[in-house]
């Protein structure tokens, strides 16, 4: 029994070793069977040792702060964690700029006052527009044929992926219903989205030179906003991974504490 259970977790974690490495390359693949328009992108932080590319969120904060932030929100997330190892790591002074920007009634004042790190991103609701907090945690990817999960699994595949997708999946071509404008998106299901197409390549001046195309800046904001979602992504597999090797050792130690206790009784049973 204790060789199946350490057999299974070896192919398990084999498998998931050679997703992580497979996940280095940036490059978009299209996988078999994907009849969304949703394209596997190697993000740094897929895998069981990938970890959020510093670079990138700040590439991506700058988006959702320039473009995104007119109509959707980011209510859950605390300005603080901007600052935080992992996540985009802005320098405090930088923290403290960045949340005074947006205002915040205070009730104790009974008027607005410029937000603090300790204060949340805004939240917007003007438009109508979805909340972002939890957007790449909400919404999956491609999940392989019949709904089975596999890609996610083993590809990466999920919440990042499909905004991605949706940012970048705009044909071009409009239709009106009941006095809406809606865009054909080969992402979204039902092919047609109410949302105008936010990005369209050049949109912001990054200030590291990185290539500002569209596909890059829905990378970009994609990761950020797996970053708002999962800001302790990077802590829970370093615990993962500490548990694996802890229960490895174990299963190992159990294994030969076993044969060690049992070899006399097997060596008496068959002399006798």
């Amino acid at each position: 029994m204790i060789k199946k259970i350490a057999l299974t977790a070896a192919v398990a974690l084999a498998f998931a070793s050679s997703s992580a490495m497979a996940a280095g390359g940036g490059d978009e693949t299209v996988l078999p069977h994907d009849s969304h328009g949703i394209h596997d992108v190697a993000f740094s932080f897929e895998g069981p040792f990938g970890a959020y590319d510093q670079m990138q969120l700040q590439r991506g904060l700058q988006v959702y702060t320039e473009v995104c932030a007119a109509c959707h929100g980011l209510r859950y997330v605390p300005l603080r964690t901007l600052a935080d190892e992992g996540g985009p790591q802005l320098p405090e002074d930088q923290v403290r700029a960045y949340a005074a920007q947006f205002d915040i009634y205070d009730a104790e004042k009974d008027e607005d006052r410029p937000r603090i790190p300790t204060d949340h991103f805004p939240a917007n609701t003007a438009a109508g527009a979805p909340d972002l907090s939890l957007m790449a945690k909400a919404r999956a990817g491609f999940h392989g044929p019949y709904g089975t999960g596999l890609s996610q699994l083993f590809n990466g595949m999920g919440g990042p992926e499909y905004i991605t997708a949706i940012l970048t999946g705009y044909t071009g071509k409009e239709k009106e219903e009941a006095g809406s404008i809606f865009y054909q998106n080969t992402a979204f299901p039902g092919g047609w989205i109410a949302m105008a197409p936010p990005l369209a390549g050049e949109d912001v001046e990054y200030a590291d030179g990185h290539s500002n195309s569209l596909h890059h800046e829905a990378e970009d904001v994609s990761a950020f906003l797996m970053w708002a979602a999962e800001p302790k992504m990077m802590d829970r597999k370093k615990t993962g991974l500490i548990a694996v090797i802890f229960l490895t050792l174990l299963t190992v130690l159990l294994y030969a504490t076993n044969k060690r206790i049992w070899k006399p009784v097997k060596k008496a049973a068959k002399e006798a």
